[in-house]
């Protein structure tokens, strides 16, 4: 059938409206500004936040210190002295930062708005992420060939020691302060430990998935999600039981995955190049957007109080390192 040229123009028109009302429509995350790192080289780990003082703190690996960032946009400070600096952790109760050292194994913590330096505690080898109960005044680092190191916050001193079957990556303790969640990709596991007894309680196999180094908590839907690098692969496992409640693809080598339970979205930082967001769609969860980023980019942040994400971006080519900073829609 042949369309008259009025109905043709309207056709026209109308097809017109609809590719630049998507074109307009903005994407779950939106690029909001960058924030350059200056004369960074090489791998950039974790990041964590200050929100009372508008403070981002990250783990210059590959140049041995900490950048501390104001978030109206400019590198501050740099805290120099570290060996190979991989987690970070703030305790906004204390004005506390606290910094992992992955050379020599060192817990190394700066008090107040100034930073000065509190001391350094000896942990095993390859200290790596860090988690804090506030409740408890309790800090966890995952160090060694297999533990977590507790540590009281209050006297800055190691008050005991839980053993896993291998190194610990990414771990998360949950809202009731009563389990840890352990992803122990050497031992083909996530571990789960009880606070209270300070051991592993069971053991949730990975069967044919390798490489779990991302981890995090939905509270809501009370599952742990664990992302694979080895196939490509995010899964939804039950808080209480392990049962594994569906499995995601997602870009490859994941880093860090958080959950904007504001949204219900879930970002995947990926090294491939891009952020992957995923979101519930018809009872499963699917990937409804795939952010462009830079190759090697794999470490993020999400602050729910500041809403925003921080993405890590390596210096590369003619580009220097930077923090990019996403406003979710």
């Amino acid at each position: 059938m042949r369309l008259r040229p009025i109905n043709l123009l309207i056709a026209l028109c109308a097809t017109a409206w609809t590719l630049v009302s998507a074109a307009a429509e903005p994407g779950p995350l939106v690029l909001e500004a960058k924030i350059p790192l200056g004369d960074v080289k090489g791998r950039i780990d974790h990041l964590a936040v200050d929100v009372a003082h508008r403070r981002l703190f990250v783990a210059e690996l590959g140049n041995n210190t900490v950048a501390v960032i104001d978030l109206d946009g400019k590198v501050v400070r740099r805290l120099q002295g570290f060996d190979e600096p991989q987690g970070v952790a703030y305790l906004a109760r204390t004005q506390t930062l606290y910094v992992a050292n992955g050379g020599n194994g060192e817990l190394r913590a700066f008090r107040g708005t100034k930073l000065e330096p509190v001391g350094k505690l000896a942990l095993d080898g390859d200290a790596d992420n860090i988690r804090i109960d506030r409740d408890q005044a309790r800090i966890y680092v995952g160090a060694g060939s297999g533990n977590l190191s507790i540590i009281d916050a209050a006297a800055f001193k190691k008050v005991g020691e839980i053993a896993l079957k291998g190194h610990p990556e990414s771990f998360q303790l949950d809202g009731a302060g009563s389990r840890i969640y352990v992803n122990v990709p050497d031992a083909k596991e996530v571990a789960v430990v009880d606070l209270a007894a300070s051991k592993q309680i069971a053991s949730w196999s990975t069967a044919n998935l390798r490489s779990n180094y991302p981890m995090a908590l939905d509270a809501p839907r009370n599952r742990v999600l664990v992302a694979f690098r080895q196939p490509t692969t995010l899964v939804a496992y039950d808080a209480a039981s392990g049962a594994v409640q569906e499995r995601v693809e997602i870009c490859g080598d994941a880093d860090d995955v958080f959950i904007d339970t504001r949204r219900s979205y879930v970002y995947v930082a990926c090294g491939q190049g891009v952020i992957d967001v995923l979101a519930p769609r018809d009872g499963h969860t699917t990937r409804v957007a795939r952010i462009d980023t830079s190759q090697g980019a794999r470490t993020a942040y999400f602050s729910p109080d500041l809403d925003r994400l921080f993405l890590a971006v390596r210096a590369s080519g003619a580009e220097g390192a930077a923090i990019w900073v996403f406003r979710p829609v």
